[in-house]
């Protein structure tokens, strides 16, 4: 198995030194010309000794700087997938739906705009008491309807990856029924992926507020996380280092999400968040610890949770 590994870390990353079980390859974050990054081939860890990069899972930059047949061939050769799980997922060569293109309600101002009528008070309140700033209003682009049919509702828009407006939270600060009033349109999106930054950690939560409260954040918008959506193909396409932080009541739904992102090879971590409903309760120290303090997630660590839980 070493040989295939060395023969798919050097098609991805180039030549490199052999230094017992590291190979020393140019490190592809930092782009140091010595070879300083440093990948465990029987562990599958790697570190670069100058940019301090470094991960658990060497699939994760396979994937980022290799091609989708490469990370395919990795995760074939470790186990954690076969090709037929792959072409399942991404072998529809069929252009995918067109993306409906909203607009937002007529009654909507933004929150963000100078010279804001009294009308905005109430909602600007709601939004001081769960404890978003002004730079969240700014950069969600949260709004407001007074009238209309989303009265009484905070609007927050999601924009697409070219700009356009293909979803909006409407969510009342007044004691409606119904909490939540949303278009009726597909939710199978990735919320904000405008501002969503692919090159770094992402946190997947469950609902809007929750996103705002952390850093680099995507809403399920739903009960789960299923296979073959928008989201779930993203986060396995990128690569990226995943942390999940779903509410503490929503155990069953957790596993499932994150034995479906370990079988595809994503690098998981579970966020405790235990003592809260939700996320966005917490304040930001409270939430960047947990981040800091949370548990990475192998098969292995996942099944022992999971039996302790019965």
């Amino acid at each position: 198995m070493r040989s295939e590994k060395v023969r798919i870390l050097k098609t991805v990353f180039g030549s490199c030194h052999e230094r017992g079980p590291e190979l020393l390859f140019k490190c592809p974050y930092c782009r140091h010309y010595k070879h300083k990054f440093s990948v465990n081939v029987e562990k599958d860890y790697y570190k670069c000794w100058i940019c301090d990069k470094r991960g658990r899972n060497i699939g994760h930059p396979i994937r980022r700087f290799g091609t989708l047949t490469s990370f395919r061939e990795w995760q074939e050769l470790v186990g954690k997938v076969d090709l037929g799980e792959f072409d399942n997922l991404f072998g529809n060569t069929k252009e995918e739906e067109q993306e409906m293109i909203l607009k937002l309600p007529e009654e909507y101002i933004s929150l963000a705009n100078k010279g804001l009528p009294r009308t905005a008070m109430p909602f600007l309140s709601y939004l001081a008491k769960r404890q978003l700033t002004k730079k969240d209003v700014f950069k969600w682009k949260i709004g407001f309807c007074f009238e209309g049919e989303y009265a009484n509702r905070i609007i927050i828009p999601s924009f697409n990856k070219d700009g356009f407006v293909n979803y909006f939270v409407a969510r009342s600060i007044v004691d409606y029924q119904k909490k939540y009033k949303n278009p009726p349109v597909s939710k199978d999106i990735i919320f904000n992926e405008l501002y969503v930054d692919w090159d770094e950690d992402v946190v997947v939560v469950e609902g809007i507020f929750d996103a705002i409260r952390a850093c680099n954040g995507i809403p399920i918008l739903g009960s789960t996380l299923r296979e073959g959506s928008k989201l779930f193909k993203a986060l396995v396409k990128s690569g990226v280092k995943v942390f999940l932080a779903l509410d503490e009541d929503a155990e069953a739904k957790t596993n499932k999400i994150i034995h479906s992102l370990i079988s595809y090879g994503v690098e998981v971590s579970k966020i405790d968040t235990s003592g809260y409903d939700d996320i966005a309760e917490m304040s930001p120290e409270v939430f960047e610890e947990r981040k800091k303090n949370a548990v990475f997630m192998t098969p292995d660590s996942h099944l022992r949770e999971r039996l302790a839980a019965v």
